[in-house]
């Protein structure tokens, strides 16, 4: 996972780090169950990878769902990997399964 991409232990790190970015946030939840583990970590090299590339435009949080349970039921989270663009704390975006670099880009491009 790329430096560029923060990882909060809970909840409230994870709001921490909504309420102190000046740009949007994309935020990546994953899963630790058995079918979820592969597609997240293939995501993790999506993500950092992203997160390198959009420096300065957007802050990456990656977000495990039983760390965040808070977060997760406030974005709708059903499934993982699932990415979520924030504004000021609010989705503008939603997507849901493994995805590749490309269509991570053209998903942030609509919206940015």
């Amino acid at each position: 996972m790329a430096k560029r991409v923060h990882q909060p232990r809970e909840d409230a790190e994870f709001d921490f780090i909504l309420g102190m970015s000046r740009v949007p946030v994309l935020a990546y939840f994953t899963g630790t169950w058995p079918k979820a583990i592969e597609p997240c970590r293939a995501m993790d090299l999506v993500v950092g990878g992203i997160a390198d590339e959009y420096t300065g435009r957007l802050t990456a949080v990656r977000t495990d769902i039983t760390r965040c349970p808070a977060a997760t039921e406030r974005y709708g989270i059903t499934g993982a990997p699932s990415l979520v663009l924030l504004t000021e704390g609010e989705a503008v975006a939603h997507r849901t399964g493994p995805t590749t670099t490309t269509e991570v880009r053209k998903f942030l491009d609509d919206h940015l």
